[in-house]
């Protein structure tokens, strides 16, 4: 197969890892990719946001398969342009999409479908003083989340009714998260331990992939803003297969089977952000692609081929004996740009990379090759990955911090608690 990976991230490169190593692989494309996907194919400079670039370019190079990493063309609609150009993608289309991009979407499709979620309602900008006057009268804490793409970020969980209001005004005043805030969805607070799964689906079938954790805030025990995500952890050993078992029935499947009812088939990862209640598991978000960095966790633990199923899974036959967890564990914790997420400075040289050894991977996030040196260029830049053949997460966390201890860059950023959460239950 001839086959095109697009996004440049952490979770870019290891998807385009994980799909260098099947034999049923010709040719790999990285859309734009990084320094870290040229070792497992070729980049190609594209824009990712302008769908007949991407369209002519897979045309032209008879790419037998297209997978998108991140949400944004997703929600753009390259899919749907790649489809009506009879190319096989895995990712949904436009409308499926919408389970990530438009959360009071999501939260009709999981009503329609009897899905566990939060109890929410919806304010938007013009509503400012009604929201208002709702949070002086609201249980606390609650969450208060923007209604569009905000990647990962919009979300904040507020503890008194001040903050509540210091937060709507970020949202509708001081326009913090733009279109995206424009709306916003007061929920209640769910308490327990949060785990994701994903789900790789034909739009009817599904297998679901080694649970995992993440940890969205920027600081130590889960201190500070939320990030796109600074480490994670797999297989999640809170989530037991009894509690799979319940999210496959009660969550994966009904939330397939409604988009599937409503004309929108979701044909790639459904990924299901849940909160691990005492009164089961309940869906705190929704995304249409792979999680970013629990892809980086989950994938190592995944033995077969896994660009097989993707494959079946485009096709619309879903062969989900071609994958199985190998009984691994893996850490991955995330090397940032200290400021980072608002602001931080790029263009530190990176060094040590070449002392990394063993059951350490490290996946390029936002990085760039400069006059032959390589050099920050985002917010998250590493995700320095320990693969161990066993469940030790005291030992996948010691191998994934003593890399990072080779590791150096100006202004280097990482929390220090990574898996600490795992290794407690353990």
């Amino acid at each position: 197969m001839r086959v095109v990976v697009i996004g440049s991230g952490g979770r870019e490169h290891a998807l385009a890892q994980k799909i260098s190593e099947s034999a049923d692989l010709e040719k790999l494309f990285i859309i734009p990719g990084n320094p870290g996907t040229a070792s497992c194919g070729e980049n190609v400079p594209l824009n990712i946001n302008n769908n007949n670039e991407v369209v002519n370019f897979c045309k032209s190079n008879e790419v037998d398969l297209v997978i998108i990493g991140p949400e944004q063309p997703l929600v753009n609609g390259l899919g749907n342009a790649l489809r009506e150009r009879n190319i096989l993608v895995f990712g949904p289309d436009q409308s499926a999409a919408r389970i990530e991009s438009d959360k009071s979407f999501a939260k009709m499709i999981m009503k329609f479908a009897g899905v566990p979620t939060a109890h929410y309602i919806e304010f938007n900008e013009l509503m400012y003083e009604h929201a208002v006057e709702f949070i002086k009268n609201k249980k606390y804490p609650c969450v208060i989340k923007a209604n569009g793409l905000a990647a990962g970020k919009g979300v904040v969980i507020c503890d008194t009714p001040a903050e509540a209001q210091v937060t709507l005004r970020s949202f509708f005043i001081d326009k913090d998260f733009g279109k995206a805030g424009e709306s916003v969805l007061i929920e209640e607070f769910l308490e327990g331990e949060e785990a994701s799964v994903f789900a790789i689906t034909d739009g009817e079938n599904f297998i679901c992939l080694p649970p995992s954790q993440d940890y969205k805030k920027i600081g130590d025990d889960d201190k500070g803003k939320n990030t796109g995500g600074m480490g994670a952890y797999a297989p999640a050993p809170i989530v037991t297969n009894e509690i799979m078992n319940e999210v496959a029935e009660k969550i994966i499947k009904p939330t397939l089977r409604t988009l599937q009812d409503e004309g929108k088939k979701f044909i790639g990862c459904l990924y299901a952000g849940l909160m691990l209640t005492t009164e089961g598991p309940k869906v705190i978000e929704f995304n249409c692609r792979f999680g970013d960095p629990e892809t980086q966790s989950v994938l190592p633990l995944v033995k077969g081929n896994f660009l097989g199923l993707l494959h079946s899974a485009a096709k619309g036959k879903l062969d989900d004996n071609l994958v199985s967890y190998n009984g691994g564990s893996s850490v991955c914790v995330v090397v940032a740009s200290k400021g980072y997420p608002e602001t931080y400075q790029v263009g530190f040289d990176i060094t040590g990379l070449d002392k990394i050894l063993g059951n350490v991977t490290v996946f390029h996030a936002g990085t760039k090759n400069i006059a032959g040196k390589l050099v920050t260029n985002g917010g998250r830049v590493l995700g320095i990955t320990s693969v161990l053949n066993n469940v030790n997460f005291s030992e996948a966390k010691k191998e994934a911090y003593d890399a990072i201890s080779k590791i150096h860059f100006n202004n280097m950023y990482y929390r220090k608690d990574i898996s600490n959460r795992a290794i407690k239950i353990k």
